[in-house]
């Protein structure tokens, strides 16, 4: 009787909590980026985080604040002196003033749970200082956690190219929007 109360009382427990911060492998989590030009070229990139807090239970209650080092900011579209001149500006006050912003946050603020591991999600993303509500869905699988999320970099000050904040672009626009697939592995 004790044995089956207390394997009740441990599965109880760990189902409880499906995982914790310490479940994902940081170095080999990442976050993939695309912003894309009027004229359909595009660039592409990664991002890694610096701390992930994320709590997920059976109940589908989920809660998480997630760092992400900006200084990681990288471009794999390119190579050689273009990628290292296209980081460069990246990281400039012309985007994303790295040296002044060297961190950028997601915070979860609600929950939806879709069906089975799918879940639409509200946070509050901070970019360049500046916080606004994001919404996006987020899958849980048996080894990593999947998301994708569009943010519009106008609303973070993001203003080079931007026709947010700039008339007669022609084929200079670059669109507000960049799209992040972010891949959190789990140990």
């Amino acid at each position: 009787m004790k044995t089956n109360a207390l394997l009740s009382l441990l599965l109880i427990m760990v189902t409880s909590l499906a995982f914790a911060q310490s479940d994902f492998n940081l170095d080999s989590s990442k976050i993939k980026w695309v912003g894309k030009k009027i004229t359909n070229q595009s660039h592409s990139g990664t991002l890694k985080f610096k701390k992930v807090n994320l709590k997920i239970d059976n109940n589908a209650s989920i809660s998480g604040q997630f760092e992400v080092d900006m200084h990681s900011l990288t471009n794999t579209d390119l190579s050689g002196e273009w990628k290292q001149k296209l980081e460069g500006h990246l990281k400039s006050d012309d985007f994303f003033s790295v040296e002044k912003y060297p961190e950028a946050s997601l915070i979860i603020t609600k929950v939806n749970s879709i069906k089975n591991n799918l879940y639409d999600l509200t946070g509050n993303l901070t970019i360049k200082g500046i916080t606004r509500p994001v919404d996006f869905t987020l899958t849980v699988l048996d080894d990593k956690i999947e998301s994708n999320l569009t943010f519009d970099r106008s609303k973070y000050d993001v203003q080079f190219a931007s026709g947010s904040f700039f008339e007669n672009l022609g084929d200079n626009l670059i669109y507000d929007e960049i799209n992040l697939e972010i891949i959190l592995n789990k140990i």
